[in-house]
């Protein structure tokens, strides 16, 4: 159950701030952001390396784009793509509006159910895909302020533990401040490991589990507004937040 916070403020020097916990089992192979793929020298992400594919980048042009399972639909299955693919394919585009068109009109029965926000400096949207072979995939742009998606619906606070007890802590939360260098109330945040929000460990924002289940790496962006001159932060730690320092991603 993975999860990406997003601050959308469309008239703010900094319009979009991102985050995300990537939850996965432990023992399931990765490589940190990098320019991985020969074919997309323009894509930083990290790398899925049993799939191929991402949960999580940014391309030079400014889109970024992050893929989630749905409840009950962990790992691959037979007959159908990975969704890792979404994320490289949302980033051949370079802006978040042609993506969405493009992911939008995509054979939903072609992948396991999933939640994908692709967003830029002007525009953020929230993908759905319930897996069904005579449904579609479902689009919604996210409104100003703080949206939180997990394997539920955006902002479900009535069914996630987790989004019941961490999007008021978002919305309330100092908003990181790129120009400073000052990420640290959304790294706590994304850190927390707070057992009491709910009666499972994965009601937590970072945990880890008996069975390998675990947070395993978490990821800070900030994308710059049109027209200054500064380019996209990527803050990256390379495993449980909270337990592994962020630091700066080459971009």
């Amino acid at each position: 159950m993975c999860s990406v916070v997003i601050l959308f403020r469309p008239d703010h020097p900094w319009p979009l701030i991102l985050g995300a916990n990537r939850d996965e089992m432990a023992n399931r192979p990765w490589a940190p952001p990098g320019r991985h793929w020969p074919d997309r020298p323009n894509v930083v992400a990290g790398l899925d390396k049993l799939a191929g594919g991402s949960w999580l980048g940014l391309n030079d042009e400014g889109v970024v784009a992050a893929i989630m399972n749905r409840m009950n639909t962990l790992g691959p299955q037979p007959g159908r793509r990975s969704r890792g693919e979404l994320v490289l394919e949302a980033l051949d585009h370079a802006d978040a509006g042609t993506a969405v068109e493009a992911l939008g009109a995509l054979d939903p029965a072609a992948y396991r159910a999933f939640n994908m926000v692709i967003a830029d400096n002007r525009e953020a949207f929230w993908l759905r895909n319930l897996g069904h072979p005579q449904g579609w995939i479902e689009v919604w742009p996210l409104p100003p302020g703080v949206s939180m998606v997990t394997a539920h619906d955006r902002n479900d606070t009535a069914k996630s533990a987790r989004m019941r007890s961490y999007l008021p802590r978002f919305e309330h939360a100092a908003p990181p401040d790129p120009e400073a260098g000052d990420w640290r109330s959304w790294e706590a945040l994304l850190g927390s490991g707070d057992r009491a929000v709910g009666e499972q460990p994965t009601d937590a924002m970072a945990f880890a589990t008996p069975s390998g289940f675990a947070t395993v790496s978490s990821s800070l962006i900030a994308l710059p507004a049109a027209g200054r001159k500064r380019r996209p932060l990527w803050r990256f730690a390379p495993g449980r937040p909270g337990e592994h320092p962020f630091a700066t991603v080459a971009l």
